[in-house]
């Protein structure tokens, strides 16, 4: 059995800016736990500790909610535009041994062919997994890989039981050779024959006294 973030939460029972204000001057985070035909259950986290929880993606909890324990899932996050501090947050109810569809993130390593460069045009990827062992990323390895290669979305390894929920076909990442590059290394070496053709015709010529 995984072992998850374990976070005591509080209930709230005062809702409103002002109540939320109050909440995150004490360090506390409004959050609310729904799903599976429950009711939600509007609670309050620990500032610090869920600030560190959430820095990675389809993050699981372990809530204990007043002495009561719950499986979660965070599912949204709220922050503020400019401060960027979390305002509110959404957490799924979960059960063990269930599977709940995620999106996460793709990661790129490895060096393609030189000259070359990857574009990465799916930052994530819809996955059904279980709820209790969902991944952290999916990688991609372009090691070696030439100009032209695309990778799909079936093309991906991913987790053992996962399935992908992502359009097979949709394109993850490509290789390709930086715009002018190949162009200017053509254009360099017209100029020099060119140049050194108009030099060899004007040695030819008598010069004049």
């Amino acid at each position: 059995m995984a072992d998850y973030t374990k976070l005591a939460a509080e209930v709230r029972t005062k809702f409103g800016k002002g109540a939320a204000r109050k909440l995150r001057a004490a360090d506390k985070i409004p959050a609310v736990v729904y799903g599976h035909g429950t009711e939600p259950k509007h609670i309050s986290l620990p500032g610090h500790e869920t600030m560190l929880l959430v820095r990675t993606a389809n993050a699981v909890v372990d809530l204990d909610i007043e002495g009561a324990a719950q499986l979660a899932l965070v599912k949204d996050v709220q922050r503020d535009p400019v401060r960027q501090i979390i305002e509110h947050i959404d957490l799924v109810v979960l059960r063990r041994g269930e599977k709940v569809t995620v999106d996460v993130p793709v990661v790129v390593e490895g060096e393609s062919f030189a000259g070359t460069i990857h574009v990465q045009d799916l930052n994530t990827v819809s996955l059904l997994v279980l709820a209790t062992d969902i991944p952290e990323h999916v990688v991609v390895d372009v090691e070696g890989l030439e100009d032209g290669k695309q990778i799909v979305a079936s093309e991906l390894t991913l987790p053992e039981g996962a399935e992908l929920e992502t359009d097979a076909d949709a394109l993850v990442v490509q290789i390709v050779t930086p715009r002018g590059t190949a162009d200017d290394d053509a254009a360099d070496e017209a100029s020099a024959e060119a140049g050194a053709e108009a030099g060899a015709e004007g040695g030819s010529e008598p010069v004049s006294e």
